[in-house]
């Protein structure tokens, strides 16, 4: 798999979905046939669209505006193996089914060459460009690339254009209880909320009381940090049967956390010791390590 081509996945997809002319898109997207109009019933849904939640209400809409102006973008689709007359969905799916709902008997197509796994990079990148995943199907997407075709989470970050940190706190969702997913897919939590999850021991029991008061991420995390807190004060005892920290100590523990906006921890043993940060996310991880870079 060459690293080179992946970088222009998602400039050319945008292309092909009207972002820019269909020129350009030709040009940067590798095998593609064109674009012409296919019976709407000769088109297929992508088994690997990461994509499962469509609106009703935003279907309703577009539907009603397809039946007034019809499809100006067309959909990007792949020729099924075998099966001449029959396309897969790549990019588009929402403006299929709404075509479906317009009672159109045939839809604009772009025809281009590509594999299972092409087929699924292109299908995260739009939808990633367009915002349209929830942060569960982003993971659920970069999940199944990873298990179906080895990909690595920098593999990831150079097809979707986002950062190593953004995948790997992505996929971390899906650590998450059932119930907490569906809370996130439903809208109920942000991905933010879902992150602070990770770190508390009843996290159906935290996210419910984040529904209920209104909190934001914010209060979230600091509802885990507590948590954590507490789950460190009370170790076994073993643990802890250390000499009474000094008051200059203590001050340098706090002087070091209003430094690295994290929990330190200082543990002396004669001449040596041990110095212990605790952070609650990977983004407050990030911080820390920018701040000791200076």
């Amino acid at each position: 798999m060459a690293d080179e081509p992946r970088p222009r996945l998602g400039r050319g997809l945008a292309a092909l979905i009207g972002e820019a002319s269909n020129d350009v898109a030709l040009g940067e997207v590798s095998g593609v046939r064109g674009q012409r109009r296919v019976a709407i019933e000769f088109v297929r849904p992508n088994p690997r669209n990461p994509r499962r939640n469509f609106a009703e209400s935003d279907l309703e809409e577009l539907a009603a505006s397809i039946a007034e102006r019809g499809v100006i973008q067309p959909v990007v689709v792949r020729q099924l193996p075998n099966l001449p007359d029959v396309f897969e969905l790549i990019a588009g799916e929402r403006r299929w089914r709404a075509a479906q709902r317009a009672g159109l008997t045939d839809i604009p197509v772009v025809v281009i060459e590509a594999d299972d796994k092409l087929s699924l990079e292109l299908a995260i990148v739009e939808n990633v460009q367009r915002s349209d995943l929830n942060p569960i199907e982003e993971a659920m997407g970069y999940d199944q690339l990873m298990q179906d075709f080895s990909y690595t989470q920098n593999d990831l970050a150079k097809i979707i254009g986002k950062s190593r940190s953004h995948v790997a706190n992505t996929l971390r969702l899906l650590k998450l209880p059932d119930s907490i997913q569906k809370l996130v897919n439903n809208g109920d939590l942000t991905a933010g909320h879902a992150r602070a999850l990770l770190a508390v021991a009843d996290p159906e029991a935290v996210a419910q009381k984040i529904i209920e008061n209104g909190l934001n991420v914010r209060e979230a995390e600091r509802i885990a940090q507590e948590e954590a807190d507490q789950a460190a004060d009370t170790a076994p005892a073993r643990s802890r049967a250390r000499a009474p920290k000094d008051a200059d100590t203590r001050a340098l523990e706090k002087v070091l956390e209003d430094v690295l906006g994290a929990r330190v921890r200082i543990s002396h043993n004669g001449d040596n010791g041990e110095l212990r940060l605790r952070y609650s996310s990977l983004q407050q991880l990030d911080m820390i390590c920018q701040r000791l870079r200076g």
